[in-house]
């Protein structure tokens, strides 16, 4: 196992494309890092990096306390699994998974030894006789990870490697790949543009884009503490709804006033923290789930606010209901048990819980603190 520093990295193509922008990144030893973002914007670039198949412009890799820019990608001691699987179709899957082993010369003993315990280890010793061919989509995949794990390596590399495979088997082989990392805790950094994966898999979430890092850390801090309106629309399904507003004084308190004449009052426990933007246009940042129906009986939270909606499209998901309205021209959707709304056209009071939203500022798209 080792840690894993990169300091001042940046990586140029021709034609002008600046692919990772002066990137600093600590990972600790035995840590998931998953790399998200949108297409484009550097995480591939910078795992490639990192791997050795691609060469850095400036700044520095460091593996395990060792500077490995001038190694080669085989002098790293890292184990990459590709989206592709990139196994050999004229191999069984025990040779593919030990290839790299007989590149090494290993003893047989104990190039089988290795394989028949990742096999094991991933559930697919009944298979070792089989070729590529004859094996489903994750079970390649399988397969593909195995030969990674009988290296032994410092450091696993992952890129995008579930976009191949559909729903069903994504979720199985999530579970997968994070029991694997409980088991044999090496460090592993996974790239991929799926923001659901990130927050499952992740220790920590590298958030990028345009080359650069805009958040990192636990899933549930990004989630909960967006520093940006872009990390805070990238995490989450469905995601934010943004909403422009401006904060005002009324009857005492301050607000969020809309064009259309609404207003939410704010939650007196962070209201302080807004006095500077009395007056300002502001952006309302809510999340599906912090929109509710009232419960029956229960006295609202200081932090709860009514407001009357008229629903326009209803979306049922079995559990759950997906339910759209208008707030100032923008659509809103919210999230409700099932059976709370069965069809558009109703009018519903519904209750935003003002602790848990975000205001931003529509010049910097930062979060205003509070």
């Amino acid at each position: 196992m080792a840690d894993v520093k990169i300091t001042g990295l940046h990586k140029r193509y021709s034609g002008g494309v600046h692919a990772v922008r002066g990137v600093d990144l600590a990972i600790p030893d035995g840590q998931f890092t998953v790399l998200v973002g949108p297409s484009g914007c550097g995480k591939s670039t910078l795992l490639r990096t990192i791997a050795g198949l691609e060469e850095a412009d400036e700044g520095t890799i460091e593996i395990g306390g060792e500077v490995v820019n001038d190694y080669r990608p085989r002098d790293r001691d890292v184990a990459m699994v590709f989206q592709d699987y990139a196994l050999y179709p004229h191999m069984v899957v025990a040779k593919n998974i030990g290839f790299g082993l007989r590149a090494r010369k290993l003893p047989p003993e104990q190039i089988k030894a290795r394989v028949a315990e990742a096999a094991e280890m991933l559930g697919i010793t009944g298979l070792l006789d089989r070729y590529p061919r004859q094996l489903s989509g994750g079970q390649r995949q399988r397969v593909a990870i195995g030969r990674a794990i009988v290296r032994d390596p410092k450091l696993f590399l992952f890129d995008e490697p579930l976009s191949n495979l559909d729903a069903q088997l994504r979720d199985e082989m999530r579970t997968e790949i994070k029991r694997l990392h409980q088991e044999i805790g090496t460090t592993m950094i996974y790239v991929t543009h799926d923001q659901i994966e990130a927050m499952t898999l992740a220790d920590r979430i590298v958030l990028m884009r345009d080359g650069v890092i805009e958040q990192q850390g636990a899933p549930l801090e990004l989630f909960e503490r967006p520093a940006t309106r872009f990390v805070a629309g990238f995490l989450g399904s469905p995601q934010m709804n943004f909403v422009e507003s401006r904060i005002e004084r009324a009857d005492g308190r301050l607000a969020l006033v809309f064009d259309e004449g609404r207003s939410l009052p704010l939650d007196p426990a962070r209201a302080s923290a807004f006095e500077p933007w009395a007056g300002r246009p502001v952006t309302l940042g809510v999340r599906p789930e912090h929109i509710s129906r009232p419960a029956d009986g229960t006295a609202r939270k200081p932090s709860d606010q009514p407001i009357d909606v008229l629903i326009d499209l209803v979306q049922p998901t079995g559990t759950r209901t997906y339910a759209e309205f208008k707030l100032n021209g923008t659509e809103v959707t919210v999230e409700l048990p099932s059976h709370t709304v069965e069809k558009p056209g109703t009018t519903i009071e519904l209750v935003v819980d003002m602790s848990r939203v975000i205001l931003i500022d529509p010049e910097t798209r930062d979060v205003i603190p509070g």
